[in-house]
């Protein structure tokens, strides 16, 4: 069993309505789930968003604060529904309809890694699934929905910023002749997610750090910007997809020799973006 669900860094004095989150880059990777994989501790980590969370661990010296994940996602995915389980991995689950999530392996217990790797020899039980669920996706969720009530309440709007990486290759298909490659997705789910005026001023931040940024292509946001985003009800939430070759070696999981650089620049933008709740730039209620 992990050590524990999550982490929760607060500020010493809480001034932002802006909560960072990173689901995807716990590394707790246990005996025990390494003894039911057929995967070496290498392989496994490909799916996780390695180093994403000291990029934005900082967010309390800004007056945010910054949650992350102690499962790695190889284990549970946070960023799945709790009822997004997977009959070809789960014994006793019946399909339901079409879900393309899971028909890849990737529902809320993975049956795979990166490039398609199953992570097991044959199938678990119904009833390791909904431990994993209720030990580790169920305290993240009720942490991180607690921290935005609790930003909200004190600053009657709440923001998330949901951290994560994207495989280079992924922008292959995206990228147009004469377009600069985009080093920054930003999620909203097409606007659903948070009002224009939040996702405006994410993007200007990055914009201003000197990354090309875009949005909602690829990745428009998962279950996480789904679920919390509820711009009518001042909760915001955005996706953030980082491209990982700028500042890791992918195959090796290391970071190369630019990860210092983009660790300051972020820290930059960490900052920009925790202003929008500190009273200087009010967001327009949609």
């Amino acid at each position: 069993m992990s050590k524990s669900a999550y982490e929760v860094i607060n500020p010493a004095r809480n001034r932002s309505c802006v909560v960072f989150a990173s689901p995807h880059s716990g590394r707790d990777y246990t005996w025990t789930f390494m003894r039911s994989s057929v995967l070496d501790e290498h392989a496994i980590r490909s799916s996780e968003d390695a180093f994403v969370d000291q990029f934005f661990d900082c967010a309390p010296e800004y007056g945010a604060s910054f949650i992350k994940a102690g499962a790695p996602r190889a284990f549970v995915d946070l960023n799945r529904a709790p009822d997004e389980l997977d009959p070809a991995l789960i014994e006793g689950v019946r399909r339901q309809g079409h879900n393309p999530r899971i028909a890849s392996g990737l529902g809320v217990i993975p049956r795979v890694v990166a490039n398609g790797r199953a992570i097991y020899r044959g199938k678990l039980t119904r009833e390791e699934a909904y431990r994993r669920i209720e030990n580790y996706w169920r305290p993240y969720h009720d942490k991180l929905q607690s921290m935005l009530d609790e930003a909200h309440q004190r600053h009657g709007q709440a923001v998330l910023i949901d951290c994560h990486s994207m495989p280079h290759e992924a922008m292959n298909g995206v990228v147009r002749s004469g377009m600069k490659r985009p080093d920054i997705v930003l999620g909203d789910r097409f606007g659903a997610a948070a009002s224009g005026d939040v996702v405006d001023r994410v993007e200007a931040a990055f914009a201003s750090a000197g990354f090309v940024v875009t949005r909602n292509t690829p990745f428009a946001g998962a279950y996480i910007t789904q679920a919390y985003g509820r711009p009518a009800r001042a909760q915001h939430a955005v996706q953030v997809e980082i491209d990982r070759s700028l500042y890791m070696n992918e195959t090796l999981i290391r970071p190369n020799g630019d990860f210092e650089q983009v660790q300051a620049a972020l820290r930059g933008v960490v900052a920009e973006v925790a202003l929008i709740g500190q009273g200087r730039v009010p967001l327009a209620a949609e």
